[in-house]
């Protein structure tokens, strides 16, 4: 990586770099999912941000931007990394040990639906028809995946890794909120590293003391998942969408993004067995819709 390397790259880069992205993104969800079986859920995330940390301190040193963040960027570094980065992750990892990886990449990417009601309250953003149909979608899909005939409202450990995948969700969307409001002073290159240690920092004492007695099983395989999790899935594709973000429209980002769970499903299937059922497929599909309608609706507010 040169000096110049947080420049915007051409549109056909880009595309081809945000592909790469949505395939190793959703190909994770199942990855982790058999991660979990050889370390614990907080060791995991620890050792997934404690290795793309490593990742993007060396990316940011490379181009040139390894500095500490400026005293106005700081509530962005401790939010990005508490909210985006350590409860999201921690409580994905949580959810996967109940559920299935193609229905976890789903619920994960319900994060857009609850930006709006908190950008509405904390930004006082304006409601147009189409924010409030996207909403509408979204809600729908969630409820259909959770109609009696396709889950089981009786198994507590299925309810309670449903609901810590949605509150990640959520949590990255008060997260998302702040980014938005906020007035940046360095770059995004230049926070990531600082973003890693803080997700390290809260990470470390939780996954000492929850999991002081849980072991690691070391194999070929656990450390390909973390080798893939770390410096790949994070270190890697942190870099790739802070350039494809740069080079491509916001609303094919949006929108493209949508098929990193479509990805999650179709791998966990293959590779994991995981059926495709009606309910997640028709709740995916809803969702998608709602936040393609989001996107759009946000676009063309800012055309007019």
């Amino acid at each position: 990586m040169t000096a110049d390397s947080n420049a915007a790259v051409s549109s056909r880069t880009a595309a081809g770099l945000f592909v790469l992205v949505i395939v190793l993104w959703g190909v994770n969800w199942p990855v982790m999912k058999v991660g979990l079986a050889y370390i614990p859920p907080l060791h995991f995330a620890l050792l997934r941000m404690l290795l793309g940390g490593i990742t993007m301190f060396a990316a940011a040193a490379l181009a040139g931007q390894l500095r500490l963040p400026a005293r106005q960027d700081w509530p962005l570094v401790v939010t990005v990394g508490v909210f985006q980065m350590s409860a999201f992750m921690a409580l994905g990892f949580f959810g996967l040990l109940f559920v299935g990886s193609g229905r976890a990449a789903i619920l994960a990417y319900t994060t857009p639906l609850w930006v709006l009601p908190l950008s509405l309250w904390l930004l006082k953003e304006r409601v147009s028809i189409g924010k409030l149909a996207g909403f509408a979608l979204g809600l729908t899909g969630v409820a259909v995946l959770f109609n009696p005939a396709g889950f089981d409202w009786g198994d507590g450990r299925v309810l309670l890794g449903n609901g810590l995948l949605l509150s990640g969700a959520a949590l990255w969307a008060v997260q998302i909120v702040q980014v938005r409001g906020h007035r940046w002073v360095g770059t995004p290159l230049s926070l990531a590293p600082w973003q890693h240690a803080v997700a390290v920092a809260v990470l470390a004492p939780l996954a000492f003391y929850f999991e002081a007695d849980a072991s690691i099983r070391w194999t070929a395989e656990s450390i390909a998942i973390l080798a893939y999790n770390g410096p790949l899935a994070t270190g890697f594709c942190f870099w790739a969408m802070i350039t494809i973000t740069r080079a491509l429209p916001a609303v094919t980002t949006s929108i493209g993004s949508l098929a990193v769970p479509v990805v999650g499903m179709l791998s966990a299937s293959w590779w994991l067995g995981e059926p495709l059922s009606l309910t997640n497929s028709g709740g995916l599909a809803l969702i998608a819709s709602a936040v393609a309608t989001l996107a759009l609706s946000e676009a063309w507010a800012r055309r007019a």
